[in-house]
């Protein structure tokens, strides 16, 4: 093959069409037209002499080969993107820079919302977009589509390859209504398991916190589920429901929303918050910065839990 007739916009366009599967939403991930997107699709199918989509039923499947090409092909633009924004340093009083992090609604606002303080001050010209957090996170740190990545060490997995540093622990209590009928009482183990109990579960997963419970053997009595520990607390004013979350977050949205914390009946082993990025990102200036500012953040959450 020759290489002089491949270009870095095929090698884009390559990447959208195999992962959107997709002629028009290739298309509309890269702005362009479709009728640009099927000719880019055509001459890749000449050069690499396969026809990479094909039809399968009323969708599009990827071949054997266009399926082989996905890993290399991801981890290739994602070097040329690093290569091509390397700078020899990083001045936050004056460089530019959109860091893109993974993180959960419950680090967004007791973590991301400090950083978002400081930088008007610090580096007027960086901009943070948070993304959720989805099962691919890995990928996503491999191929660049995030920057960082946030996450408690006890839900992690197939993080082998990636460089990563604690930054906080946090315990879960028990939360219900300030006003609760119950507010008063002990909170037995027989009173939490009678109780009308908020979970949580997400991604078909429960909190490490219900899951620890279930290991316990202690029953809740179930009620309603949600999908965000931001949401949580509000749902508990003029209810007698009773949940677990972060002490942090109690403490952040407690005089907001109007409820208490109390110690669960049982103690709950703590959860360790760590963040995690690609190794290749490790000496990059920008990224560096944005750690230490992170670990610098987490250092006054273990001074008080808010």
């Amino acid at each position: 093959m020759d290489l002089r007739q491949i270009d870095l916009n095929l090698l884009v366009a390559l990447d959208a069409l195999l992962r959107e599967k997709h002629v028009t939403r290739a298309a509309q991930r890269l702005s362009v037209s479709q009728p640009a997107m099927s000719a880019s699709l055509a001459r890749l199918r000449r050069l690499l002499d396969d026809p990479l989509l094909v039809r399968s039923g009323r969708n599009l499947e990827l071949t054997s080969f266009a399926e082989s090409l996905q890993g290399p092909l991801r981890d290739i633009l994602a070097r040329i993107e690093q290569t091509l924004s390397a700078r020899p340093g990083f001045d936050p009083t004056r460089d530019a820079r959109t860091f893109v992090v993974a993180a959960t609604d419950y680090i967004t606002l007791v973590l991301l919302r400090r950083l978002m303080g400081r930088l008007p001050a610090l580096a007027p010209n960086v901009r943070l977009q948070v993304e959720p957090v989805l099962h691919q996170y890995a990928d996503q740190l491999r191929t660049g589509e995030i920057d960082l990545l946030v996450l408690p060490r006890e839900v992690v997995e197939n993080v082998d390859e990636l460089a990563s540093a604690e930054l906080f622990t946090d315990r879960f209590v028990c939360a219900m209504a300030e006003d609760h009928p119950d507010r008063d009482s002990e909170l037995t183990v027989a009173k939490f398991q009678e109780l009308p109990y908020l979970a949580y579960r997400a991604n078909g997963r429960e909190s490490t916190a219900d899951r620890e419970l279930d290991e316990l053997g202690i029953r809740r009595n179930v009620e309603m589920t949600t999908e965000s520990f931001l949401v949580a607390p509000m749902l508990l004013p003029g209810t007698r429901l009773i949940a677990m979350i972060h002490e942090r977050l109690g403490h952040a949205l407690g005089p907001l929303t109007g409820i208490r914390t109390v110690e669960p009946p049982v103690s709950v082993t703590p959860i360790t918050q760590l963040m995690f990025w690609h190794p290749r990102r490790t000496d990059d200036p920008a990224h560096r910065w944005l750690r230490e500012q992170l670990a610098d953040i987490a250092v006054t959450l273990e001074d008080r839990p808010e």
